[in-house]
This record gives structure tokens, sequence and C-alpha cells, in this order.
């Protein structure tokens, strides 16, 4: 890591350890450098989602498929930029669950602020969970917090999977 700025990037699997290993690292560096409680809040909770997501959402493999590439590998990186700072984050998923993340997350770019606070707030009065626990407020807790609309793309890496990489960024000025 350069000394002014956070730069942090990790490819490989995945595991609770791990994440609890990067916000350390990540807080102890924003501690030193960013003066705004605000934007420290906002950057922890956001990374804290992402990276909760990635442990809690990465497909596990299937063994009638034959991938040439660990399905339970997962990207990172954190990096500051002048206005603010950039969390991307990649995984795998089963192609058959592309079209319905990208509905949700394109459900949460096209609400505004109270939108975003409606929705959340008719999710947690339904009380529904996925197969995996989630009520799906990530996404829209990660929008509230950075006030931005979600960066994402799929590509098809296999007749059953896709890789999804997420892109949010945080703004110092909002």
């Amino acid at each position: 890591m350069k000394s002014n700025t956070i730069a942090l990037t990790f490819k490989g699997n995945v595991t609770f350890e791990l994440v609890d290993s990067i916000i350390i690292i990540i807080a102890d560096k924003l501690d030193s450098l960013e003066t705004d409680l605000n934007v420290r809040k906002k950057m922890y909770g956001i990374l804290t989602e992402c990276l909760q997501n990635l442990c809690n959402h990465t497909d596990e493999t299937n063994s009638d498929d034959s991938v040439d590439f660990d399905i339970k590998s997962v990207a990172i990186s954190v990096t500051s930029t002048e206005n603010g700072y950039l969390i991307e984050t990649g995984n795998f998923i089963g192609s058959s669950k592309v079209e319905k993340l990208k509905a949700r997350i394109d459900e949460v770019n096209s609400k505004d602020k109270e939108g975003l606070k409606l929705l959340y707030n008719r999710i947690l009065t339904n009380k529904v969970f996925s197969e995996k626990g989630g009520g799906g407020l990530g996404f829209i807790d990660i929008a509230r917090k950075s006030g931005e609309k979600l960066n994402y793309l799929f590509q098809e890496v296999s007749s059953s999977y896709s890789f999804f990489s997420f892109k949010i960024i945080i703004n110092k000025n909002k």
C-alpha cells in the first residue's frame, strides 16, 4: 500500500476470517487517511456488505459441470481516488441466477433516495428470506449509503456459470 492511498487487491477463495482481515487492514488505513467520520462510516458499511455478499453468495461447484476455473474464487479491489473510494468485487454465480440478480440491481438503481427507503422498509415488513438467509437488503443498503447507482456486469464463462462484477463508488463530497 502506498503511504497516502488505499490500494488492496485480492483474488482467491474468501472466508469470514479473510473478510475480517481485509476490514481490519482497510479500517486501519482509512483511519489514518480519512478525516471525515461520515465518509469512514459509509466506507466501512459498504465494504462490509460487499465482502459479506462474497462470502454468502459465491456459488458451489456443481459436480455435473466440468469447468476449468475455481467457482469459489473471488476478486476484491479497494482503491482511493481523487474524490473518494472505489470498491470492486467479482464472483462466479450460476447463470440461472443472472436475470433475477440483474432485475434486483436494476430495481434498486431505478429508485431515488425516498424510493430506496420505501423499498427497504417494504422488504423488512415482508420478512421474506432467501435460501441463504438474506432478505435482499444488501444492495439497497449499499445504494442508500453511497448515494450512487450500482455498477455491474455479467460475463458468461461457461454454459452454467457467469462472472458477476460489481463496482461502487463512495464519493467524499456526498
